[in-house]
């Protein structure tokens, strides 16, 4: 195994891997020899392995003291997630910035805690895929701490990850933040606003559920535009982006029989699913939400009303 410092180059059998992440395993940058520096040469401190996932909610024990380049909008909540973590480094993708520049907001939260973090650009590097952005990512916002290591706008993806790699645990952690999950319609079918689509659970199956989290499926796999069936879904579109990554949930939802949409990014702040109903401007639907008479420039509240409306007058019909 060689390393390189812009993108690790692996000999014989492939790194470790599972659904949706890829650990990046490298040897510190520290002379060779066996066991002590050779003459004339500094040892130098081990650096952080580089985790790539599709999500930030897909990782676990293992992100701790890494650098985790991961396909989640850079917003407070994914940050929040991170920061449980104790990652070392953070990299997320900016989800086109969007209203109140939600898509970034996690990187001054993380600066708070002394944790490096940057985004890449959402027309760089697909949204929910963090192998595409370590490919072609090219980054467009940095904190300060990620800065000083080196990391700056418009540099690949990879090579930030590598300066990143010298950040040190800060041996601090986030507060607890509340669940973002909050009932908006008790009357049968329920309605329910949800900052992460990670949230959605058993007992939101047939109900309407209203996320913050972007609608890019994760690694491009259809079974993970959402993990119950729910009666329809809304998502937020992170400015749509390069190969319309921010929508790709869409025609799979479509396929499993689910209506669904994207609210505009300018119009409903990323991970925050109460902006994303009260805010939110539709930009896209699928088939089978148009057949319910939902459109691009509807506002998410008539989303909500005319799926739950259509239910209810279809479970009297039955």
């Amino acid at each position: 195994m060689e390393f390189s410092l812009s993108f690790p180059v692996w000999q014989g059998k492939q790194p470790p891997q599972r659904a949706g992440f890829l650990l990046v395993l490298h040897p510190p940058l520290s002379a060779k020899s066996s066991g002590r520096p050779s003459p004339g040469r500094n040892l130098l401190p081990d650096l952080a392995p580089i985790l790539t996932a599709d999500s930030i909610t897909r990782v676990g024990s293992e992100a701790a003291g890494a650098v985790v380049v991961n396909g989640s909008h850079g917003g407070i909540y994914a940050a929040y997630l991170a920061g449980k973590l104790r990652v070392a480094a953070a990299i997320f993708n900016d989800a086109g910035v969007g209203r109140d520049q939600a898509g970034i907001g996690g990187l001054d939260y993380l600066e708070g805690f002394g944790v490096p973090a940057a985004a890449v650009g959402y027309d760089t590097a697909r949204i929910g895929d963090g192998a595409d952005m370590m490919a072609r990512g090219l980054v467009t916002y940095a904190n300060e701490s990620a800065r000083a290591l080196g990391c700056r706008p418009g540099m690949a993806c990879r090579d930030a990850a590598a300066w990143l790699r010298r950040a040190g645990p800060t041996g601090r952690e986030p507060p607890p933040e509340r669940e973002g999950a909050f009932l908006l319609v008790t009357a049968q079918p329920a309605a329910w606003a949800l900052d992460s689509a990670s949230l959605v659970g058993a007992e939101h199956v047939g109900t309407v559920v209203v996320t913050g989290s972007h609608g890019g499926l994760l690694g491009g796999r259809p079974e993970t535009a959402l993990k119950y069936d729910a009666l329809a879904a809304l998502f937020n579109d992170a400015g749509i982006g390069i190969d319309e990554a921010g929508v790709s949930r869409l025609p799979a939802l479509g396929a499993r029989g689910i209506a669904a949409g994207t609210v505009a990014a300018a119009s409903a702040r990323i991970g925050d699913a109460r902006s994303s109903y009260e805010d939110g401007i539709l930009s896209r639907v699928n088939p089978h939400a148009a057949a319910l008479g939902i459109a691009p420039g509807m506002t998410a509240r008539e989303f909500v009303a005319l799926t739950c409306r259509v239910a209810a007058e279809r479970g009297r019909r039955a």
